[in-house]
């Protein structure tokens, strides 16, 4: 079992964090739904609450998802923006929309992170060749323990830059929800 990471297009970051608690991230409708508060049973003593139990919502909106798994949005995509945009890393670090959480839960375990502007634009313009090509030296790099298939990462790179042209066309920005 990996880390779980759907990429993902929202208006705001408010809409984005509103994801958290989806089960099966943001391309489902069904969500968590919390404990109930202990009530007193009938000898005065406090009942547990059920363990979490999820739920679906029909009125949730299904957003706009790149599913994948062990391709985070921080370090790796980090060093994809480097390879795309030819910015250092530590300065794609250093943006303060790189991996920012616009919302969390569990400690951590469950995060909606922001990706940054350079990336979805670089992504957007990028033609398909393109992906292709940069998929080899990214395919390449340490975060990928030398185990990664160039055509594997370009057929994710297609997807994801699909999502930010189709992202770019709405006035959207790119998100990223992770289960751990």
């Amino acid at each position: 079992m990996g880390v779980l990471y759907d990429y993902f297009a929202a208006a705001s970051d408010e809409e984005a964090a509103s994801v958290i608690d989806r089960v099966g991230g943001p391309g489902s409708q069904a969500t968590i739904v919390p404990p109930a508060e202990p009530k007193r049973g009938i000898f005065g003593r406090k009942r547990q609450p059920p363990a979490r139990t999820t739920g679906t919502d029909p009125t949730l909106a299904v957003f706009d998802t790149v599913s994948v798994k062990n391709i985070d949005p921080v370090v790796q995509l980090g060093t994809l923006e480097e390879l795309l945009t030819g910015r250092s890393f530590d300065d794609v670090m250093d943006n303060p929309r790189s991996g920012h959480a616009v919302a969390d839960r569990d400690g951590g375990e469950r995060l909606v992170l922001t990706l940054t502007e350079a990336l979805s634009a670089a992504l957007a313009s990028a033609s398909d060749q393109a992906l292709e090509q940069v998929a080899v030296p990214w395919s390449e790099t340490e975060e990928f323990w030398n185990a990664a298939d160039p055509a594997d990462l370009a057929g994710f790179l297609k997807d994801l830059a699909s999502l930010a042209r189709r992202s770019e066309a709405s006035g959207q920005r790119l998100y990223c929800w992770v289960c751990v």
